[in-house]
């Protein structure tokens, strides 16, 4: 499938994991990329690897996902390199565990930054871009958005409003054309998934009940679900919160 020829997309957090999934998934497809991350040396990885194995015309860009200002700029800049935008892909994003009433502030901040105030800032800067294209959004949120989670209290609350964020711009901007919907994964086979601290009494009873159907997921089916709500495909598909989480909050 070519479902991505002559379509430019922008993929927040693509220096790897389910970010560098999914900008493979679009390469492989046939579309241009903009890819964008915190990490430079994963990035400059990330586009060599992506463009030797499917010749794909891309430009990187690193920027601070926490910083606003430097998001709406690095939207800027990566709209400017191909003259165009036709799907913002919002992937960046932090994890962390802690009893809640011992989370650090600056913890707390640095995570609603990046995961909330990036992707509205993101958002802000595409939206006129997405507008000129007929494009859309893909945000990424997650299960934690739709139930409670032990020690996850402030990820849970970015999570559910990257998914209100998502419902709103739906609304807000069908009439010009423009989708924005949200993928909502469950476990996933990233560096995140590993290498999260949970506090160290943390109950593993509760923890296991977050991961019902096992292995979990593989980065390259969360980009699959990714690829199919960009996609012109979807072209009736808006507002949605898509779960892909094994079963985890089916009940």
């Amino acid at each position: 499938m070519l479902r991505f020829k002559d379509k430019v997309v922008l993929v927040t957090g693509a220096g790897s994991g389910i970010g560098y999934a999914t900008a493979e998934r679009i390469a492989q497809e046939g579309g241009k990329l903009l890819l964008a991350d915190i990490n430079a040396d994963a990035l400059r990885r990330a586009g060599d690897a992506i463009q030797a194995a499917h010749a794909t015309e891309y430009g990187t860009f690193v920027f601070d996902a926490s910083d606003m200002g430097g998001t709406r700029a690095m939207v800027k800049a990566a709209a400017a390199h191909f003259g165009r935008l036709d799907v913002l892909c919002n992937i960046a994003g932090i994890a962390g565990g802690w009893h809640t009433h011992e989370m650090p502030e600056a913890d707390y901040k640095r995570m609603m930054a990046i995961n909330v105030d990036g992707v509205f800032a993101c958002c802000q800067e595409a939206i006129p871009h997405l507008i000129e294209s007929k494009g859309n959004i893909v945000n990424m949120a997650s299960a934690s958005s739709k139930q409670g989670q032990p020690y996850t209290a402030a990820y849970c609350a970015s999570k559910a409003a990257v998914v209100a964020i998502t419902r709103c711009l739906a609304v807000e901007y069908a009439g010009n054309g423009v989708r924005a919907n949200a993928v909502c994964p469950g476990g996933v086979n990233t560096n995140i998934h590993h290498t999260i601290q949970f506090p160290k009494d943390a109950d593993a009873k509760m923890m296991e009940k977050l991961y019902p159907l096992f292995p979990i997921a593989e980065p390259h089916e969360i980009a699959a679900a990714i690829a199919y709500l960009a996609s012109d495909e979807a072209r009736y598909v808006t507002g949605v919160d898509f779960s892909i989480d094994g079963g985890q909050t089916v009940s």
